[in-house]
């Protein structure tokens, strides 16, 4: 069973990467931020079932759109994390979100991923391919000129600003009314 990795930084990060580079069927592939290695991880997500995508030092990256593009199944090693358009997309139906404690126990992970069924990975990548046309930014003009797709990403990251513009609102609203000294917990997870 062939995996594409690509590990870097991070705690989870270099765990996972210690813990699965010598596991049997795991591919693991160091990514350079060129346009080489984004090729490169590109044509080894095509060829994988599983990409993994752990906690790191950003929110999220283009990983885990390319995975998409490439119908690689997200495993997504993270207890606490917001991915893009949630809301509007359910994660659950094409991704996989083990614990990061399962996670870092060896051999858990690779035999957690090789108890899915040839059906289930199927179905995964049958819901990712529904959701795909929401993770493409490129309008398919030369130039980026002309119409955006209408249930392409740029119309969805709009919709999401527009569903959090009343909870940053409020925020904004409820600071300005504090009393001096007074510290309001926070409510809105504007990230």
């Amino acid at each position: 069973m062939d995996k594409s990795f690509n590990l870097q930084g991070g705690i989870i990060r270099e765990k996972l990467w210690d813990l699965l580079v010598s596991e049997p069927g795991v591919i693991m592939e160091e990514g350079f931020p060129n346009a080489t290695g984004r090729e490169q991880s590109i044509k080894g997500m095509q060829t994988s079932e599983f990409c993994l995508h752990p906690a790191g030092d950003t929110p999220t990256s283009c990983r885990l759109f390319d995975a998409i593009q490439s119908l690689c199944i997200p495993v997504i090693v993270s207890d606490i994390i917001e991915l893009p358009f949630e809301g509007m997309v359910d994660y659950a139906e094409f991704s996989v979100f083990p614990a990061v404690n399962d996670a870092r126990k060896p051999s858990w992970l690779g035999n957690h991923l090789q108890s899915f069924s040839k059906e289930q990975k199927d179905r995964f990548r049958q819901n990712m391919a529904q959701v795909q046309p929401i993770f493409v930014y490129d309008n398919g003009h030369p130039g980026g000129i002309g119409p955006i797709p209408a249930d392409g990403a740029v119309n969805h990251i709009w919709k999401k600003v527009h569903q959090k513009l009343p909870m940053i609102k409020e925020a904004i609203i409820r600071e300005r009314r504090k009393p001096p000294g007074v510290s309001v917990p926070r409510r809105c997870h504007c990230t």
